[in-house]
């Protein structure tokens, strides 16, 4: 019942190593609302282009309602969640086929720059410390006409408890841009079991029930349906009760299902991976890149100076763990 996609990123040579509770892609909050008044149609998949082209119709300085809200604050899982996809759909890969750096590349530096002028022109003030939580609220509060980012929110911004947009949002894939891949990510939480636990048999049954089909419709019916742990079960997608509470549910599924870890980039790459490389050395690596890239955000520094910092200071990682020869 697990859905294929979550499966395999749990799996190693075929093997479930973990179950999840809760798994995510990402994609495009956009106020209907919005758009209507100002007679524009988002598509079902997006292009980056077309998402700059909308948030410079619909910034309003006036009502305080910004163009976008996107992530700028610095982190391996904040800004460059979202810039590694950034990095993919406009032709690059964070590594070459031999491990050097891809960040330095041209492809990077016109996805980085196209980044650094929308998130200046059209975001909020501060946007450099914006992250996930940050840009949910100002969302959830009526602050932007869109959001690029993790499909777990649809749930919170749908909830009229915690939104006061939860009816006048709708929902479509993330941006493309020159290449059709490698635009969203797939992330999930799980609970597996150490080889030396003390209490395997006691910590199956809990994997069992906290991630099964009999938990997830028991929150739904106690809690409400928009709130039950999305993005793990094909069952949760067959049950009517949750696509019909839920408007955000099948373009969630959608996302999900074509986050692919291979054959998602426009030339070769050495690495299992979306926006990051699946290797012990990315988060510090990311991090690194993060900080450059806010440094340009902030006016620091160019483009070109933060990607070719962080593409040095790969390389002497990547050195270091004796990927590159």
């Amino acid at each position: 019942d697990i859905l294929p996609s979550v499966r395999d990123a749990l799996s190693y040579e075929g093997h479930l190593y973990s179950v999840p509770f809760y798994a995510e892609s990402a994609m495009t909050f956009y106020r209907k609302d919005l758009f209507e008044a100002a007679g524009l149609t988002m598509p079902e998949n997006p292009t980056w282009t077309q998402i700059a082209e909308f948030a410079a119709k619909l910034d309003n300085k006036e009502t305080g309602v910004h163009g976008i809200c996107i992530r700028g604050l610095p982190g391996w899982g904040e800004n460059m969640a979202l810039l590694g996809l950034v990095g993919n759909v406009f032709g690059g890969v964070q590594f070459n086929m031999d491990w050097t750096s891809g960040v330095n590349s041209e492809a990077w530096n016109k996805a980085i720059q196209f980044y650094v002028d929308l998130a200046n022109k059209y975001g909020p003030p501060g946007v450099v410390g914006n992250g996930f939580n940050e840009n949910l609220n100002l969302l959830a509060e009526g602050k932007c006409a869109m959001w690029n980012d993790a499909t777990v929110a649809a749930g919170l911004l749908f909830d009229p408890k915690r939104s006061k947009v939860s009816d006048k949002l709708g929902f479509a894939q993330m941006p493309i841009e020159t290449w059709d891949k490698g635009g969203a990510w797939l992330w999930a939480w799980s609970l597996g079991i150490p080889s030396s636990s003390q209490h395997a048999d006691e910590a199956q049954k809990f994997i069992e029930w906290a991630t099964s089909k009999k938990y997830i419709d028991m929150i739904g019916e106690k809690e409400g349906w928009v709130t039950i742990p999305p993005g793990t079960r094909k069952s949760t997608y067959a049950n009517e009760n949750y696509i019909k509470a839920a408007p955000f549910a099948l373009p969630t599924l959608k996302a999900i299902e074509s986050a692919k870890l291979t054959d998602n980039t426009a030339v070769p790459k050495p690495y299992v991976g979306i926006n990051f490389a699946i290797i012990p050395e990315m988060q510090a690596i990311n991090n690194y890149l993060g900080q450059q890239i806010a440094a340009a955000l902030t006016g620091k520094m160019s483009v070109k100076d933060a990607l070719d910092a962080a593409a040095a200071n790969s390389d002497k990682i990547m050195k270091k763990g004796g990927y590159i020869k």
